[in-house]
């Protein structure tokens, strides 16, 4: 009788059913207990019907003579409890029922049965189970309704068959180890027994070794590059070998370390935002790229890689700790893709919408100019109606023409044709006129706004006065846009060491710290903006951000949900 689901003949006869059938039972107790704290019941006689089901199947599992039975008969247990269960689903609000995982239960038991075809049984019960009523009332014109049918007998037939293969190889390794077992009793000589235990384990060490080193050598996209703690490397696999043109001998007997790959330049300038360095060395290079993996959690960074050539390679680089068998830090190790295919897309899609936003400017200061004309008529005077209907108009072309100049000024950036007048401009006159233009708009909008700078110093920057407002006046307006009446805008500046830093700390609605890595991309907004239907299209801290990196600086933020969000500016300042 192959009646267990696992170990084959092992638990055959009636307790073994049993104990096969429990689980289902468990979980339908459980949903009958939790039932009446859900609200789910929707259909009494569907639940009513679908416990009746699991009840009788588990009764026969004791009550009947399984043993005098075809083996594959006992199969029968698991489909009508997985059919009892669907029921209950139905009568629990269907698609959307809290019990729908109860379904898994039998799933899961018909899966592990022996044979390819239990696997493909299980997927084809559940769909029929889970999505019968629905299959009928589906409408195939719709392309989502083809794709949701063809697409979940898919997904539970592969999950069907990753359990049956499991459960196929366990049963595999018990017959194997059982056979050991059997031979390891049956031998003499305890050194006889050893030597085949020895030679048993060698088999395996070299499989996995033969395996690892197929799945090493088979990575040719990606640069797999390892390292001791002081970044000297000593694993270099096939796609370090095409991606930087360096055979794997050469680059281990050479004695090269992972900052040898990395655009020198690049690395000091990440240098100098961590500390002076100069001229830069190999331990403060690296440093630089294991910074962040140090800690325990991993990095991906974009980086520039250069080939012996000189030639450069624009790459995104996962960095991550290497464990040894002690469950210590022996090394690092960096996986590096190649974005060079990224990088052309991008910059195809920055010269699409650059290309685009050019052409709509035109247009647009067409039409402010005769919408203006329309407003300077002096013939016929016009009527406070239609005065408010240009007002609308010229509003929304205003609008429209600001978003067409930040989309300009985002391509500009992305093309490396960022316009910045380099002279030495007062911050605190920068400060002083960005908050004497967000006053009003914070009173309309009831929040407090404050300014906290000394008013006796000058601190002066190298950089762009004009560009520097409109970072501080986008951070700004974020801070009035996200508080809530009653809120407090904090505008500050504090300079220390030679460096200004400028904070924009509000009392608004703050954003998820899983969040705060994305918001310098454009057109992202945070969950709790569009959640909230704060207005807005993703642009103004991509600005900011490409703003404050053309004056080398750095652009910080902090935030906590409900309580508030605070970004700061760094920038070096200069001697007057």
């Amino acid at each position: 009788m192959t009646l267990d689901p696992l170990f084959g003949r092992a638990s055959a006869g009636r307790s073994g059913l049993l104990l096969y059938q429990l689980p289902t039972l468990a979980a339908l107790a459980l949903a009958l207990v939790t039932l009446p704290l859900s609200g789910a019941l929707s259909d009494t006689t569907m639940v009513v019907s679908g416990v009746l089901v699991v009840v009788a199947i588990s009764v026969a599992a004791v009550v009947l003579p399984w043993k005098t039975y075809d083996d594959r008969l006992a199969v029968l247990i698991p489909i009508v409890s997985l059919v009892g269960l669907g029921l209950v689903r139905y009568g629990t609000g269907g698609v959307g029922s809290p019990y729908s995982a109860t379904l898994f239960v039998p799933f899961v038991w018909i899966a592990l049965a022996a044979g390819r075809g239990n696997a493909i049984l299980a997927a084809l019960t559940l769909v029929a189970t889970s999505q019968g009523p629905a299959l009928l009332l589906t409408d195939f014109r719709q392309s989502a309704d083809v794709v949701r049918v063809l697409f979940s007998p898919v997904v539970y037939g592969l999950v069907a068959l990753v359990i049956n293969e499991i459960a196929r190889r366990l049963r595999l390794q018990l017959d194997d180890a059982r056979a050991t077992v059997a031979q390891r009793d049956s031998l003499l000589v305890d050194a006889v027994r050893a030597s085949q235990e020895a030679r048993s384990n060698e088999t395996r060490a070299n499989a996995v070794s033969r395996q690892l080193s197929g799945l090493w050598d088979a990575v040719t996209e990606q640069a797999i590059i390892g390292t001791d703690l002081t970044g000297r490397i000593d694993s270099w696999n096939p796609g370090a070998c095409k991606m930087l043109g360096v055979a794997q001998h050469e680059a281990l007997e050479a004695g090269l370390v992972i900052t040898d790959v990395h655009v020198a330049d690049e690395l000091r300038e990440q240098v100098a935002t961590v500390g002076d360095a100069t001229p830069l060395d190999d331990e403060a290079a690296f440093a630089v790229l294991v910074r962040d993996v140090a800690t325990g959690s991993a990095d991906v960074r974009e980086w520039t890689y250069v080939r012996p050539d000189g030639s450069q390679l624009p790459v995104q680089v996962a960095a991550t700790q290497r464990i040894g068998d002690d469950d210590d830090v022996v090394g690092y190790l960096f996986v590096a893709t190649d974005m060079t295919k990224a990088r052309e897309f991008e910059r195809l899609k920055d010269e699409f919408v650059g290309m685009i936003s050019h052409e709509l400017r035109t247009p647009l200061s067409s039409i402010l100019g005769y919408l203006e004309l329309l407003r300077d008529e002096e013939d016929g005077p016009l009527t406070p109606e239609q005065t408010q209907y240009l007002d609308v108009a010229e509003r929304n072309a205003q609008r429209l023409l600001r978003l067409v100049g930040d989309l300009l000024f985002t391509a500009q950036v992305e093309a490396g044709r960022f316009p910045i007048i380099n002279q030495s401009t007062e911050l605190e006159s920068v400060l002083r006129a960005a908050a004497q233009t967000f006053e009003p708009v914070a009173a309309a909008a009831s929040v407090q706004m404050r300014v906290v700078m000394d008013e006796t110093v000058s601190t002066v920057v190298r950089g762009d006065a004009t560009r520097l407002g409109q970072a501080v006046d986008n951070l700004l307006s974020n801070a009035v846009k996200f508080s809530p009446a009653g809120g407090l805008v904090t505008l500050s500046l504090v300079v220390h060491d030679q460096r200004a830093t400028i904070t924009v700390r509000d009392t608004g609605i703050g954003i998820p710290d899983a969040e705060l890595d994305q918001l310098s991309t454009r057109f992202f907004r945070a969950s709790t903006a569009t959640s909230a239907s704060v207005p807005g299209i993703g642009l103004g801290l991509a600005i900011t951000k490409a703003i404050v990196v053309a004056h080398r600086g750095r652009l910080d933020v902090t935030s906590e949900v409900g309580i508030g969000t605070a970004f700061t500016v760094d920038l070096p300042t200069v001697d007057e």
